[in-house]
């Protein structure tokens, strides 16, 4: 994924209830829109809706670890996607599948409780939700997750008809996955060298290309296995 091409970039320093707000006011302006007109009224649409926008750039203010010193929660826009990352991996046990369903465990309980008391937060898990579906109603691709290192990185594409390559890893787990044998999450973990956390992640997204197959009953299923699919 190329990340040379940075659109503009700040950087905020201050009451932490205050960055949601100013993230949002940094983006909204490098943002492409068209207005439409529906009766009598003229309707802007942005590229990106910005209440996924501000979801994507909310929760991870509720959700940061703070305890890693030195690593900011980061708001990068691209001229086809919007990236926001923020320090600290998903709470042991919690899955992507499980955010996608509205599943959350809120890491900073006091930081929540004052988003949600400022407005700016409302049910904890329903974020993710609110996300696709105002992505979805605008006619682009569900929001991407995944665990980076010792990050949660959460993408907003600004445009359907545009997609990303494989990248060299992503080409590992195909090569694995073509003896059609299908394999666990375990053995591609091994294959490619990576976490069984850091692999699920990029499965997920995989399986969201649509290059990879997902067989099984569950996210928790012991016996699921991948296989490759048909590349769109």
């Amino acid at each position: 994924m190329d990340k040379s091409r940075i659109a503009d970039h700040a950087e905020y320093r201050g009451h932490l209830h205050g960055a949601p707000e100013q993230a949002v006011a940094f983006v909204a302006p490098n943002l492409g829109r068209a207005a439409e007109i529906e009766g009598v009224c003229r309707i802007d649409r942005w590229e990106i809706p910005l209440l996924a926008i501000r979801e994507a750039i909310v929760n991870p203010v509720a959700h940061a670890d703070y305890s890693q010193r030195g690593a900011p929660i980061r708001v990068a826009l691209f001229d086809d996607r919007l990236e926001v990352e923020n320090p600290g991996l998903l709470p042991f046990g919690l899955t992507v599948e499980d955010l996608r369903r509205g599943i959350s465990r809120l890491r900073n309980r006091v930081v929540g409780r004052v988003l949600h008391e400022l407005g700016l937060m409302e049910h904890w898990g329903s974020g993710v939700q609110r996300m696709t579906t105002a992505c979805r109603e605008s006619g682009l691709p569900d929001p991407e997750f995944e665990e980076i290192g010792s990050r949660f990185s959460v993408t907003l594409r600004s445009t359907a008809s545009r997609q990303e390559p494989i990248d060299e890893l992503g080409r590992a787990v195909l090569d694995l996955l073509s003896d059609g044998e299908g394999h666990s999450t375990s053995e591609i973990a091994k294959h490619i060298g990576r976490s069984a956390r850091a692999t699920r992640s990029r499965l997920v997204a995989l399986v969201a290309e649509g290059v990879v197959r997902e067989v099984g009953t569950g996210p928790r299923d012991p016996k699921r296995r991948y296989y490759v699919g048909a590349i769109r």
